[in-house]
């Protein structure tokens, strides 16, 4: 693989776990592209969600991770953009499936749902999966038109 870029983005409930991914990531080799809030004001998370969706779609970045407090609203805004597969996961098994049998190339999560342990295990379960193709290539054609 030689884009090794992830974007990273959140609203304001996730700021320190958004770093601590990050931190967890970078450890593994990949570069973060953090665009998300860096202060606790409220925010609202379409606009990252839209922002990060952004940069995978444009091709800057191989994924993205984004979060919120369920993970649902900013998985939401991200899928709107063409091109993007985006999925919430509050497990290693769905984080690895949406991978090997849907080709995400976003996991949103919610930091108002899951510990941070948890969270990055979910991460290295989605970055370490494969897409598998064959049957599953032609359903993720089905979903892209």
């Amino acid at each position: 693989m030689t884009n090794k870029r992830i974007v990273l983005s959140s609203d304001h409930a996730a700021i320190e776990t958004r770093q601590t991914i990050a931190a967890h990531i970078e450890a593994k080799g990949w570069e973060v592209v953090d665009i998300g809030p860096t202060t606790p004001e409220s925010t609202h998370y379409p606009i990252h969600g839209q922002a990060a969706a952004q940069h995978v779609a444009s091709g800057d970045c191989r994924f993205g991770i984004i979060l919120c407090g369920t993970g649902q609203g900013i998985m939401m805004a991200a899928n709107k953009v063409q091109g993007i597969r985006c999925g919430v996961c509050s497990d290693t098994f769905s984080a690895s499936m949406i991978r090997a049998h849907n080709d995400a190339n976003m996991l949103s999560m919610g930091v108002r749902v899951l510990g941070e342990g948890l969270m990055l295990d979910i991460v290295d379960a989605f970055l370490s999966a494969e897409f598998e193709g064959g049957r599953h290539a032609t359903r993720v054609d089905m979903i892209e038109a």
